[in-house]
């Protein structure tokens, strides 16, 4: 009995190690690119993305940042919301779809310094009752380095929620995407007298894109470079409007809160993948290291589980009858 066994310890070891920030399939194809405000997103572009219903209605948007873990925004939770009431449905653009992966949540856990009257410190995390699955369509956002870069080359902000402030039926079922530029932060306090250092502002120039009601919670992602990981800059968090022109959206800045999130899942007893952490963590550094000579588990550590695990799956063939 103790092959299988070792062998499920080491799938769910090298599992647990997904690369985050990857998009496997949607890279994987050849496109004419497009930036338009509001257009369909693509199968696989956004496989962080996940939809959060109440009572099967979609409620929030919120992204995956590991197996156990959704990430959004508290206010979604404002009222007394009973994670019963609450599913999360991962891996696909289409809220339609007759058999999407829909899985429950364990607790909701609200940043304990929300402000409702200002929207400060709005961020608040999913424990998940089962884990993710990871494949092409469901992967793991990065968290943000420390400190966040300065500028970032490529952002987008994707959600469900309306398109249409007038209609309020004006909801999509099938994912939507708007390219973004990050705001100076003390220009946007010339439109927003309030905003906190917790915030960050985003919009396209002069355009009308925007997220919207049911679009919060959703991620803010950019990458540093062309073809690079994405990592989750902001969350989409509040406005004066949605698509007024020179008027920006406002988000949480995630940087501000990668050590709440690794100290929660700490307590739940789920902390987050070495990976995960590594990736948000400091840039790598040229050059070899001791751990590179483990890199499909990452860690050292875990390259003296693979050796003995190694050592016992030997013994146990050797004996096997």
């Amino acid at each position: 009995m103790i092959l299988p066994s070792i062998l499920l310890l080491v799938a769910h070891t090298l599992g647990a190690n997904v690369e985050c920030g990857v998009r496997p399939l949607y890279d994987s194809r050849t496109r004419h690119s497009r930036i338009i405000g509001g257009q369909e997103a693509e199968v696989g572009e956004f496989p962080w993305q996940v939809s959060i219903r109440e009572m099967n209605h979609h409620l929030c948007g919120g992204s995956i940042i590991s197996e156990w873990w959704i990430l959004t925004v508290a206010h979604c939770f404002y009222s007394e919301i009973s994670p019963k009431e609450l599913t999360v449905i991962v891996g696909t653009n289409d809220l339609t779809t007759s058999s999407p992966t829909e899985l429950e949540v364990s607790s909701i856990i609200r940043h304990k310094n929300f402000q409702r009257h200002n929207m400060d410190n709005d961020i608040a995390l999913l424990l998940l009752a089962t884990p993710i699955k990871f494949n092409d369509l469901t992967v793991p956002i990065c968290l943000p380095f420390q400190p966040t870069p300065s500028s970032w080359h490529d952002c987008w902000v994707a959600g469900w929620g309306i398109t249409n402030l007038v209609n309020k039926t004006s909801s999509k079922t099938d994912l939507m995407k708007a390219p973004m530029h990050i705001i100076d932060w003390k220009e946007c306090t010339k439109i927003f007298t309030k905003l906190t250092t917790n915030m960050l502002c985003a919009a396209y120039g002069n355009e009308t894109y925007d997220a919207c009601q049911g679009d919060s919670g959703g991620p803010l992602v950019c990458n540093t470079e062309p073809g690079k990981k994405w990592y989750q800059v902001g969350i989409i968090s509040w406005g004066k409007s949605c698509g007024e022109k020179g008027v920006p959206g406002i988000y949480t800045v995630l940087s501000n809160y990668t050590l709440w999130i690794q100290k929660i899942a700490q307590i739940e007893g789920k902390p987050l993948g070495v990976k995960r952490l590594r990736d948000s963590g400091k840039k790598k550094t040229r050059g070899r290291s001791h751990s590179s000579k483990c890199q499909a588990l990452g860690y050292p550590k875990r390259c003296l589980l693979s050796c003995l695990l190694s050592c016992v799956l030997l013994r146990a063939l050797s004996n096997w009858e």
